[in-house]
């Protein structure tokens, strides 16, 4: 029996080694000093190619025969520890040396061929497997759940083939599972793999001790000058008496980062003091009181694009933050000030704004004016905001030069409910987004209206009855999307434009302009029309796989089609399909698409960046 608590990489030669090496088996006999020839299955060979001390000894052309010698013997050694790493305890290896090419006046060592025959055997398999926990998470009952996920989630289980690289990870997994929730301080106690060569089985002991269990107590803020401590108190939401927990201390940080008011902010669990209330040191970076920027892009949906933005972080007498801004597109200018107060101890912020626009929209020309007031809240995976709104607008039909001007007063919710994997580049995972506004049209009469938009979308992976990980990645996952929306009021009222719907474009019905899908009367689009919306998407993604391993980019297969019109009954449905690839790129996820038109059998290249919901 042979009992290993850590498996590592002995080195056994008498040269001192090279910086480097060439590639094992590449370059002429002149060149290197010998060259290796491994015969061994794929995975012994790349590890034996990556690891093995004797293949850096192929630069040095003058090697005597008795220092090869030495290093062949070393090698031998060096390679059965590092099959012992993949679960190969017993392994055959033969290592011989040759010397076909040897000519008169050759160095010592060149035209030499050393070959390595490596005969593995059978691989160890995990037999019995004790985790053991020790500390406050042995007896502390509200720790049961985590307790048991624990021993659910730990992955080299009885039966699975060994290696020191699973053994590692699965240490370090369970270890994480403590140190992310209440256990700060947890700690290996003590690990053993106990390897029988002849049974090829390894049994596995881990004893984890957890610590004492921590809960947040006062939170500390240094580096705060413009802003007060309360402000940092408030986007770090962390209650005093609360379990500590990892996530809750990034989320923290990110929300304190996005708020605008800090360049950066660091949290930390003070580890030195009472568990029961370990004090919360945070540190800022406080952003400058005021800031402009000024921007300058493009997209396929509204082409070129500048713009000029000033921020204002703090304004005297009140403490809210102002920002206005002006955007001049291909199709579009607009003005648009932004004024939101700092949350209160509710979470809850007051938002004002007002925005004016002007947009071309086919053979329309929208002048709009809107006005807002409300109350917010932003949380990692739900949102909400209520507000009251005023909105006029002025469609004029360049073609016949004619003009509606159209009012409406209303009470809005919104809602975005997001259960990702992960963001922005989620695998798995749905969304679910919504808005009600209930009002009157203004004119010659008050007609009431409500308007109503639901969205969802859902990631579902492909081939989750793989049993390798990598197979199931591979397979890639399925991106549904579905968009439904309706205006009720009296046929006669003059609902202003903007609270009517049109699609088509990037994020929605592909291989269509930007809001080209709507309802038209002779081949014009009406400023009437749109009452009713509905799109819908099929996609998958697929990672693309380079020399074996993920990268950061996808490929993507989809068809996209929607519908607008004044009435259900008469919807017509316009189809793109199309293909695409994805990049996870450092700002977000970039879209590249080229889809067709079913409708207007045209080719269009749709490009977005960012991951929205």
């Amino acid at each position: 029996m042979l009992i290993l608590c850590n498996l590592t990489l002995p080195v056994h030669a008498q040269v001192q080694a090279p910086a480097t090496a060439p590639a094992v088996g590449s370059g002429s006999a002149s060149a290197v000093g010998f060259t290796l020839q491994i015969q061994a299955p794929d995975d012994i060979r790349n590890l034996l190619q990556r690891h093995l001390e004797l293949q850096r000894y192929q630069v040095l052309v003058d090697l005597s025969d008795a220092e090869i010698q030495s290093l062949l013997a070393s090698a031998e050694q060096d390679a059965t520890d590092l099959l012992a790493t993949l679960g190969y305890f017993s392994p055959e290896i033969h290592i011989t040396l040759q010397r076909p090419g040897a000519t008169a006046g050759s160095t010592a060592s060149a035209g030499k061929v050393v070959q390595i025959e490596v005969l593995p055997g059978t691989q160890t398999r995990v037999g019995a497997v004790h985790l053991v926990l020790e500390g406050a998470v042995a007896e502390d009952p509200r720790a049961q759940e985590q307790r048991q996920s624990v021993q659910d989630l730990w992955t080299l289980a009885s039966g699975e083939p060994f290696s020191q690289a699973a053994w590692d990870t699965a240490k370090e997994r369970a270890l994480k599972l403590l140190l992310a929730r209440r256990y700060p301080t947890a700690r290996v106690l003590d690990s053993r793999a106990e390897v029988h060569p002849e049974e090829a089985r390894v049994d596995l002991d881990l004893q984890l001790d957890s610590g004492p269990a921590y809960r947040y107590g006062k939170l500390e803020v240094e580096g705060n000058q413009r802003y007060g401590a309360d402000l940092v108190r408030r986007f770090a939401r962390l209650q005093s008496g609360d379990d500590y927990e990892l996530s809750q201390l990034v989320e923290a940080q990110q929300r304190l980062t996005d708020s605008g008011y800090y360049d950066s902010a660091f949290l930390n669990l003070d580890l030195g003091g009472d568990p029961a209330q370990a004090t919360v040191r945070a540190q800022v970076k406080e952003a400058s009181m005021q800031k402009a920027v000024f921007g300058i892009g493009a997209s396929t949906d509204s082409g070129a694009r500048i713009s000029a933005e000033h921020t204002y972080n703090q304004v005297p007498g009140i403490d809210w933050r102002a920002v206005n801004k002006i955007t001049l597109a291909r199709d579009s200018k607009t003005f648009a000030s932004d004024w939101t107060s700092q949350p209160g101890e509710s979470r809850w912020r007051w938002a004002a704004s007002a925005l004016f626009g002007q947009d071309k929209v086919a053979e329309i020309d929208v002048n709009t004016q809107r006005y807002r007031v409300g109350r917010f809240t932003t949380e990692a995976s739900f949102d909400q905001s209520y507000f009251l709104q005023y909105e006029r607008t002025e469609a004029v039909l360049r073609e016949i030069d004619q003009s509606t001007t159209n009012q409406a007063f209303s009470a809005n919710y919104a809602f975005a409910l997001r259960r990702f994997d992960s963001t922005p580049f989620p695998s798995s995972g749905w969304g679910l987004g919504g808005e009600l506004a209930a009002g009157a049209v203004l004119g010659a009469g008050q007609e009431p209206y409500t308007r109503v938009l639901l969205h969802a979308s859902t990631y579902q992976p492909l081939g989750q009855t793989q049993a390798n990980l990598f197979a199931r990645q591979h397979a890639g996952r399925m991106l549904y999307r579905a968009q439904l929306g309706g205006v009720f009021v009296d046929n006669a009222a003059n609902v202003p434009f903007n609270q009517l719907f049109l699609t088509g474009g990037d994020t929605t019905v592909r291989g269509y302009q930007y809001q080209e899908i709507g309802t038209t009367h002779d081949g014009i689009l009406s400023a009437e029309s749109g009452r009713y919306v509905a799109t819908g998407s099929i996609e998958w993604q697929r990672p693309i796989v380079r020399n074996g391993l993920m990268t950061d980019w996808e490929s993507a297969v989809f068809i996209d089609t929607g519908a607008v019109s004044n009435r259900v009954e008469e919807f017509s449905f316009k189809v793109g399909v199309g293909v695409g690839a994805r990049w996870k790129s450092p700002i977000g996820p970039l879209q590249i698409d080229l889809a067709y038109g079913v409708a207007t059998e045209a080719l269009r290249l749709h490009l977005n960046v960012g991951f929205v919901f």
